[in-house]
């Protein structure tokens, strides 16, 4: 299958996916289809799937709506939680405003009490995330997955069959199966694309409601980029660089900018926008729907958890199998849980992988990009 548009055409289009789905979101509600927001890589997506439902992700990621959102949370908090909050109560996401509910997750203090505020304007459905991966921890979150099932059941009148739910994780499969065949190109060296082209296509595809209809797609991509490789098309030889640490998107996708307008390629993504949502598949196997999408879930090895093991098994996988220089860890003001688990990330990418680690704090202003650049520079230089 071959895309009759240039490379360059596809990647804005994935790139403008975004606003362009507020039309579709639209359209979905005027046929009566029901729209579930959420926030978190967490959110098992296919019990909402299973019911018919379109899917959204609310994550904010501009610091147009902040000042609204400080009037009620304070100053020194996370942006992502602030941009979120201020998206909601100003109505000025389209996402949000369509959306019949918002599910919600206990993974940081933030936005626990964000979730608080936001449900006196919207019915929010918070899920009790553990934050641990232990057996107790599995049986709890797979309670919480059937009581999501339970409240989509009885909030739209509908019923939601384990056939149903198999038949959304068949499709939640065969969509991470693309995207992984996708960045997965990224492993040659030189590297065929740009980082950033790659982040466009990946968090562009969050933003398509037909999710049976973004395999073929992205699976066209690929062999178009492929083709042109083996052509030679391709990128020179570049410092490979791994980004990891906080959601990127948006105003913070100034850290891709910089790594690749001084000389480095950013070859994969450790973030929730990357490898960490794709990277595992859920069990088609498994018997009980509700263990196997437990399971797959709990295992996202985010720094909310703790001990966080499976955060630094994709890591070192992906070092490898990338054959990384480098890696830049972004991390957001006030996210917490990330700024000190970075402590434990340097450890490992210095001592157990012996590569140069850089840890980057930023929030969602352009104030810092000239630093950013100065300092992203400078550790280009050294490797």
């Amino acid at each position: 299958m071959e895309l009759v548009k240039d490379l360059p055409e596809v990647f804005e289009e994935f790139a403008e996916q975004r606003k362009n789905s507020f039309l579709g979101m639209k359209k979905l509600k005027e046929q009566g289809i029901p729209v579930v927001g959420a926030y978190c890589t967490y959110f098992p997506q296919e019990i909402a799937m299973a019911m018919g439902a379109a899917t959204v992700g609310l994550c904010s990621t501009s610091d147009e709506t902040i000042p609204d959102a400080e009037r009620d949370l304070p100053k020194n908090l996370c942006p992502l939680i602030k941009s979120s909050y201020g998206f909601a109560k100003t109505e000025k996401c389209p996402f949000f405003y369509f959306s019949d509910v918002v599910v919600g997750e206990t993974t940081c203090d933030g936005k626990k009490k964000m979730y608080e505020y936001m449900s006196e304007f919207k019915d929010v459905f918070v899920m009790d995330l553990p934050n641990t991966q232990s057996p107790a921890a599995l049986e709890l979150w797979k309670g919480e997955i059937i009581r999501f099932k339970e409240y989509l059941e009885k909030k739209f009148d509908v019923t939601i069959t384990e056939d149903d739910i198999r038949e959304a994780i068949h499709t939640n499969n065969e969509v991470k199966l693309s995207l992984k065949g996708l960045y997965e190109l990224m492993r040659n060296d030189p590297a065929p694309i740009t980082g950033h082209d790659l982040f466009k296509v990946l968090y562009g595809s969050t933003f398509k409601f037909d999710r049976k209809a973004i395999p073929a797609e992205v699976d066209a991509l690929v062999e178009k980029i492929k083709k042109e490789y083996a052509e030679g098309k391709m990128l020179e030889k570049k410092p490979r660089i791994l980004i990891t640490g906080c959601p990127v998107g948006g105003a913070t996708e100034k850290i891709i900018d910089a790594v690749e307008s001084n000389g480095g390629v950013v070859v994969t993504f450790e973030n929730c926008n990357g490898a960490k949502s794709i990277d595992k598949l859920v069990d088609e196997e498994e018997p009980d729907v509700y263990e196997a999408l437990a399971r797959r879930y709990l295992n996202i090895g985010c720094s909310v958890m703790t001990p966080n093991p499976n955060r630094l098994e994709l890591l070192g996988r992906l070092i490898d199998e990338y054959k990384v220089d480098g890696v830049v860890e972004m991390t957001l003001q006030a996210c917490h849980t990330y700024n000190v688990e970075a402590f434990g990330i340097r450890k490992f990418v210095n001592e157990e992988k012996g590569l140069p680690y850089i840890n980057v704090e930023t929030d969602y202003s352009q104030a810092d990009i000239g630093q950013l650049n100065t300092r992203i520079a400078a550790f280009l230089e050294m490797l």
